[in-house]
């Protein structure tokens, strides 16, 4: 045999041996995989191996208010009693309940805690009442609504999310957030010194196509009454640019953009919000995830803005709250978020100076919002 055919037949012989190989290697894995389960994304949670410090902080290191909480109408004495024990725990000294309600429920509501042993440590938003639509004539009723709200004994505003996305006026067209009809409620609470919160839209995946780049897929698959597709309701943009041309046709009216106006993803927009709308705050309720992945520039926000920034929880779960503390106050690396379907990456600590900690805890809160008993709260250094 000629040396040509030697090579030939050796070419052949070794490509036959790789088809044989990958047979069989293919065969093996699927093998492996007819006996592994298989795993969908939810069940997917894998444990780290990296080796850092970790500092567990079950009790915020300075007292703290929380601007955003809800406990519904129909709150018992019993249940009080044992939240102000999960507070104690906490190192919580005042939640901002925004579920006061209005009229007689938020009277009773009042007079719960009022009647507690506790009456300094919860006070309450009103909110307004959009069964019946927005027509004509509805925001001086409401503002006059807000003024014996607040006469017995409300500390201030909150529209919940569905204004803006849901609210309609009296043909069933969406109203808007910057609508006119609105303007003698916020006129109001300016002249009564009290905030407005306004949730205002929802995080800017809410809005996006629900596929493979949407950062927010798992929320959205798991909880798909959150999407707000462009063919039902109005974009993002659309949303953020009603509420800050409300914002700033209202300067003497304090605003409370909850959820850090769904910008805690883009802090450098956020910024400068708060540098052109010198009557606005922020509050931190549900965006701790977006906080604890970039945790210099985070750390750089609240230093720069430190005393337009309140603290919010949003629900009341004790033993996320320490999540919190350890975000804000060590500088630990990669450690978990409590909530997975909000975000799949892990958080690092923003290690906040205590002057920081101070006005993002407490300071700022009573600042901002009446009615808050300052007993329970040490001075600031310069005070």
């Amino acid at each position: 045999m000629t040396g040509r055919r030697w090579a030939l037949l050796a070419t052949g012989i070794a490509a036959l041996a790789g088809v044989v190989v990958a047979s069989t290697l293919e065969a093996q894995r699927r093998g492996r995989r007819a006996a592994e389960p298989a795993l969908t994304v939810e069940e997917y949670t894998p444990r780290s191996t990296l080796v850092v410090e970790s500092h567990a902080v079950p009790r915020a290191r300075f007292p703290v208010v929380d601007a955003h909480s809800h406990h519904w109408p129909g709150f018992t004495a019993a249940r009080w009693q044992s939240v102000v024990e999960e507070m104690d725990a906490l190192n919580l000294q005042v939640l901002v309940n925004l579920s006061g309600g209005s009229g007689r429920t938020l009277q009773r509501g009042l007079a719960t805690i009022g009647g507690s042993p506790h009456p300094d440590r919860m006070v309450f938003f009103a909110s307004l009442d959009f069964r019946g639509g927005v027509r004509p004539g509805f925001g001086a009723r409401a503002a006059a609504q807000l003024e014996r709200d607040v006469a017995a004994g409300a500390v201030g505003l909150k529209f919940f999310k569905n204004f803006g996305i849901d609210v309609r006026d009296g043909e069933g067209r969406r109203v808007a957030v910057d609508d006119p009809e609105l303007d003698p409620v916020f006129e109001t609470a300016g002249r009564l010194g009290i905030p407005v919160l306004m949730h205002v839209g929802e995080p800017q995946s809410f809005y996006d196509p629900v596929d493979r780049f949407n950062e927010r897929w798992l929320e959205l698959t798991l909880l798909p009454d959150r999407r707000l597709p462009a063919s039902r309701y109005p974009g993002f943009e659309t949303m953020m640019a009603e509420r800050d041309r409300l914002f700033a046709r209202h300067p003497g009216t304090t605003f409370i953009a909850a959820h850090m106006g769904w910008h805690a993803n883009d802090l450098g927009r956020l910024g400068a919000l708060l540098d052109r709308l010198p009557n606005v705050v922020v509050e931190t309720g549900a965006i701790l995830y977006e906080l604890g992945r970039q945790p210099r520039a985070a750390r750089a926000f609240f230093v720069e803005h430190q005393d337009r920034v309140l603290f919010g929880k949003d629900r009341f779960a004790p033993e996320e709250f320490p999540y919190y503390w350890r975000t804000f106050e060590t500088a630990d690396e990669y450690f978990d978020y409590y909530r997975r379907y909000h975000a799949f990456w892990r958080l690092y600590g923003m290690d906040l100076p205590d002057d920081v900690l101070r006005k993002v805890y407490y300071a700022n809160a009573l600042r901002v919002i009446p009615g808050i008993s300052r007993a329970r709260f040490p001075s600031l250094p310069a005070e």
